[in-house]
Parts: C-alpha cells; structure tokens; sequence
C-alpha cells in the first residue's frame, strides 16, 4: 500500500451538507470539524471517485486500462439482498483503498482558528420554486450555507498500480459535493506531485 496525496480546488462556491438545518436560519449547512472548518469525508469521495471509474467503464473506450473487477477490488462490493427465498443473500466486501477527509492545509487551518476566521468561510443563498406563471410557490423558500471557493488536500491509501486509475476518476470529476448538479461544487482534482 501506497499514499496517494490529493488536493481538491474548488473554482466556485460548493457545500457537503451536514444533514443539518440552523433553524430559521438556514435549511441546510456545510458540514464542518470541532474547529468549524469545512471538510469532505473520505467516504464521499470514495463514492464520487467510485461513479467515476464505473462511467468510465460503462463508455467501452478502446483503452481498456479498468474493469469492474479492478473497481470492486478498489471500492469494495455493497451487500446485494436475495431476489427469492432460493437465493442466498450476497455479504458485502470491502475495498482495499482507505480514503481520508479532503481537508484544508495544516497552516491555512491553523491560522484560521488562531485569528477566529471561519465564518469568513460561508455564507448563505436561497432558493424558491417559480410556477408556471413565474410566482413563487408558498412555502418553497429554502436557505443554505455554502463555503467560499477553497483547495482542500487528502490522502488515499491503495496499492501502487491502482494510482493511475485513481487519477483518470480524479480528472474524471468535474464537481462535488451537495447540489453538483444544480450549478454548485465545480473543482478539479489532481494527485499532488511527491517533491
């Protein structure tokens, strides 16, 4: 097993929700570490990471340099449940890849907490649904937290010759995090080059 370092460059605002709500405040807000700072669990970027390479796979590009097997070698497999009470229960197994938080710098993180900065880091949008007279709907009116465009830096811990298929899901993946698909979370991630 070998480390590969990552560094996440978030190119607009972004949020990995918390599953938390501040009351009236806001509906929903970034998740944060016992210092208020932002980061991404590994195992949200292990299932991100995990899309990609299945995408890649399921193009049957020429270059066939993975295959699901490799993929469920990396990732693990989930428990499948039983079709019919003939058939047996298929156990989970687990990947051999351990992936860390993506967080901030060890210096930016630092001086953060030292001058009490984080709320520098987020702030809050709404949004509401317009009908189709363009009014918006009563009670649709959501509020959430977002982070400020950041570079977060992590670790994965995966055998030598699954690097560089970790790289092209990298490359692969062009946002992350809570709403990606609705405009929010752009990035590019890249292996950090050993000095």
């Amino acid at each position: 097993m070998e480390i590969l370092n990552y560094k996440i460059k978030f190119l607009d605002d972004w949020m990995c929700s918390s599953g938390l709500g501040a009351g009236a405040e806001t509906d929903s807000e970034v998740i944060k570490d016992k210092d208020g700072l932002p980061y991404i669990p590994g195992k949200t970027l292990k299932g991100i990471l995990k899309d990609a390479c299945l995408e890649i796979v399921n193009l049957d590009m020429k270059e066939q340099f993975l295959n699901q097997n490799q993929i469920d070698h990396i990732f693990g497999v989930e428990a499948k449940s039983k079709k019919n009470k003939e058939e047996e229960n298929e156990p989970s197994k687990r990947g051999n890849a351990f992936f860390s938080n993506a967080e901030l710098p060890k210096l930016e993180k630092e001086e953060i907490v030292k001058n009490q900065l984080q709320s520098f880091l987020y702030y809050n949008i709404a949004s509401t649904r317009i009908n189709d007279k363009g009014v918006a709907i009563d009670k649709s009116l959501r509020v959430k937290e977002v982070c400020v465009p950041v570079t977060l830096i992590g670790q994965i811990q995966v055998e030598k010759k699954y690097h560089s298929v970790l790289e092209k899901a990298m490359k692969w993946t062009r946002r992350l995090g809570t709403n990606r698909n609705r405009g929010l979370g752009r990035c590019i991630i890249e292996k950090i080059e050993e000095k």
